[in-house]
């Protein structure tokens, strides 16, 4: 025979007291769970969004990113030959990149961050197809003329329209900015290759990593066969996504690590708390749990209406810590990409599994924090309660 849940209900609002600290504690923690795995959700997302399925990354074999790879301008000419590379009207669909660093202050601190400085072909807004001009125009190639990120636009001191930052050696006009739908690249600015490496007194027929748009998904394997077997190249080929994905994994899993443990310490505090309110039910109601026995209440019933109690609080804090860090959702923070040493702009990414999964994580504690109470609560002498009434 079960115990009505009416009983814990009333249980809950006759403590109440105790059941607030447990359920701020509670909600603390799943706050600070679901806070920071939506900080490295949302580092992921912009990352991975960098990249299509219809597009390969070529860098240097060996290299594990584009700041330490390294194609010559020679090898662009027999990547550009390639099979597999789609044609626009004025060629392949090929952009030879040079990857340089900026220091750029914050305008929220004044601090210089260091910022990415991606030199690009003309061609590369047919390329990555997710970038549109959204103000002014794209650059005009042989001019010191450079597009910024709408992220960059709105966190870097000096990268808003039509005024001029130095950069290297010589001023550079800002006459664009672009929306690339969240990813890493709004973080970026764009400028003429051969301009950008010669301001940073840098070869102009060397560039980092070369992008080429694929005639199809599956075309990646035609072109990879083909340039890896070239016997004038060494690189590496890969589809774009994932390269992205795998430049996210070093800072997600640290995120990720991070939170956990600072979860997993609020937690232990947070079952505790949870023990102590239920220890506390369990010495108050000693003459309530022995009448319920005697009036043929067994002993697993009393587990599972105390158990019961305990989920109820915990679900009600899973619930606030979830409601309190949602007005996270979409805000904008940064931090340095240990990939590339760089800047990244990104937003919190709270999704509906997320919030699911910082309630089980509270029921989680809700049991922990409740089932030994429950125990001691079904092994009450009933007797000796009974002749105190």
């Amino acid at each position: 025979m079960a115990i009505p849940l009416v009983y814990n209900l009333r249980s809950v609002r006759a403590r109440w007291t105790s059941t607030i600290v447990a359920v701020v504690g509670i909600a603390g923690t799943v706050g600070v769970f679901v806070a920071m795995l939506s900080l490295a959700k949302g580092f992921r997302a912009t990352l991975v969004s960098s990249g299509s399925p219809d597009n390969a990354l070529i860098v240097r074999g060996g290299a594990t990113s584009e700041l330490t790879s390294g194609v010559a301008l020679d090898a662009v000419k027999v990547i550009q030959d390639a099979p597999g590379i789609a044609r626009g009207p004025n060629g392949p669909l090929v952009t030879a990149e040079a990857v340089l660093m900026a220091p750029i202050p914050l305008i929220s601190t004044g601090t210089d961050a260091n910022v990415e400085l991606r030199g690009v072909s003309l061609n590369v807004l047919e390329i990555r197809k997710q970038v549109k001009i959204v103000q002014g125009r794209m650059f005009q190639p042989g001019l010191a003329e450079v597009v910024v990120g709408k992220n960059a636009n709105k966190t870097y001191s000096g990268l808003t329209l039509g005024n001029r930052i130095r950069l290297g050696k010589m001023p550079w006009q800002v006459v664009g900015i672009f929306d690339a739908g969240g990813s890493s690249f709004d973080s970026e600015v764009w400028g003429d290759s051969h301009l950008l490496t010669a301001a940073y007194d840098r070869p102009d027929t060397f560039f980092q990593s070369a992008t080429v748009h694929l005639t199809s998904p599956q075309a990646l394997t035609q072109l990879k066969d083909a340039l890896t077997t070239d016997p004038r190249l060494n690189v590496d080929v890969t589809r774009e996504i994932d390269y992205y994905a795998k430049q996210s994994t070093r800072m997600t899993t640290l995120i990720t690590t991070l939170g956990g443990f600072v979860a997993f310490i609020m937690a232990i505090g947070a079952v505790f708390g949870a023990l102590n309110t239920m220890y506390s039910a369990v010495a108050d109601r000693g003459k309530e749990i022995a009448t319920m026995r005697a009036l043929g209440f067994g002993g697993p019933s009393v587990v599972i209406s105390f158990l019961i109690e305990a989920l109820l609080i915990s679900f009600v804090g899973g619930l606030l810590g979830c409601l309190a860090v949602l007005r996270l959702n979409g805000l904008t923070t940064s931090t340095i990409n240990f990939q590339t040493f760089s800047n990244l702009a990104f937003a919190f990414m709270i999704t509906p599994g997320l919030l699911a999964e910082g309630v089980i994580f509270a029921l989680v504690m809700g049991v922990l924090g409740g089932f030994f109470p429950a125990v001691r609560a079904a092994r009450l002498p009933v007797a000796t309660a009974l002749r105190e009434l």
